[in-house]
């Protein structure tokens, strides 16, 4: 019954005019601490009376931005110190889910979820569960339709802090309005995705909604691992394509595949672009969405992976609507939240 329905929108929305243009986006794939731009981090210094490390934007930029000779994963996750650095106190945190909702609202964002590790924000003081009261108030500041995920971070000292992250969603997980997903995080490559399989077991029990980076550092395997453990979506899934029966399961199971270009090519997760494999997975029918990832240290708007897209691999408008659509079915909120979603985004 579902896949006929989704089969009948579909058709629906193909039926639009062809002059429709997208100007109105969704990002389900959002780092809060990558997100943080040159402007926002004079905010969030000068707020808590912080001395940047550089003296002028210039020097700035080359602080917050991933360098055009980023070489991997594990180099591109060390631009993440200094964002970190600004959003370790609640005023400090709240501000920056603030800042970085109006921002990407300007942009033409109608809904996002952000995702950050609460277990990164405890080195003045907070707890992990005062870092997610603080994101919540955030969240609340800010007019845009948005939702957090708690990200469990990928390491080998960490077990109880991802323990703790997880009873944490449990205890603050909401329909729509607030926490409302985890997410596991890192350094893929060094730490396999089947290591945490416990968490998972738990969010399980608990009935966590979850979404997983995985197949983007690590191969298919690591795909086939997230998958087994249940979840709904998968960060980047880029090297899903390595197992044609990996693939073809992602897609029976109609699992989205949480696509960002542009990170994807600053981390050498693919190393040639003509190769990146979203327009594959859109025409085999897999449930693909295209998202930042790190707008900020990779000095990017959404709008601009739709344009890369259309530029390079020929994205048409008929295939941008499934593209919205499968970010609207994917969120992580409620019905009602994604009808209105179709309404902003196809009617208006």
């Amino acid at each position: 019954m579902k896949s006929k329905l989704f089969a009948i929108v579909l058709a629906l929305l193909l039926t639009v005019s062809p002059s429709f243009a997208v100007n109105k986006y969704i990002d389900l794939h959002l780092h809060l601490d990558g997100a943080i731009t040159l402007d926002i981090a004079k905010k969030l210094a000068s707020l808590q009376n912080i001395k940047l490390p550089a003296s002028s934007d210039s020097e700035l930029e080359k602080l917050l931005f991933v360098p055009e000779d980023c070489t991997s994963l594990n180099d591109f996750l060390k631009c993440f110190d200094l964002p970190l650095s600004l959003m370790q106190t609640p005023e400090g945190l709240r501000e920056s889910v603030k800042l970085v909702l109006n921002n990407i609202q300007s942009q033409g964002v109608v809904y996002a979820e952000i995702r950050y590790a609460p277990q990164l924000h405890t080195n003045r003081g907070m707890t992990q569960e005062d870092a997610i009261k603080a994101a919540l108030e955030g969240l609340k500041e800010s007019s845009l339709k948005a939702n957090l995920i708690l990200c469990l971070m990928r390491g080998s000292d960490n077990e109880a802090a991802n323990f703790e992250t997880v009873e944490l969603a449990h205890k603050y997980l909401v329909p729509d309005g607030g926490v409302v997903a985890i997410d596991l995080a890192g350094a893929e490559a060094l730490f396999p995705t089947r290591d945490y399989a416990k968490f998972f077991e738990l969010a399980r029990k608990y009935n966590i909604p979850f979404t997983i980076h995985a197949g983007e550092a690590d191969g298919a395997q690591s795909v086939l691992d997230a998958v087994n453990f249940g979840a709904l979506r998968i960060g980047h899934g880029v090297r899903t394509c390595e197992s044609p029966d990996v693939e073809a399961l992602v897609k029976s199971k109609n699992i989205c595949l949480e696509l960002c270009p542009t990170s994807s090519r600053m981390t050498h997760a693919i190393e040639n672009m003509k190769e990146y494999p979203f327009m594959r997975y859109l025409h085999n029918g897999l449930r693909v969405t295209l998202n930042t990832d790190d707008m900020g240290i990779e000095n990017i708007k959404l709008s601009d992976e739709f344009d890369y897209m259309r530029k390079d691999f020929g994205l048409t408008p008929e295939e941008e609507r499934i593209i919205l659509n499968n970010a609207i079915n994917a969120a992580f909120t409620t019905e009602e939240v994604k009808e209105s979603l179709r309404k902003i985004i196809f009617e208006e």
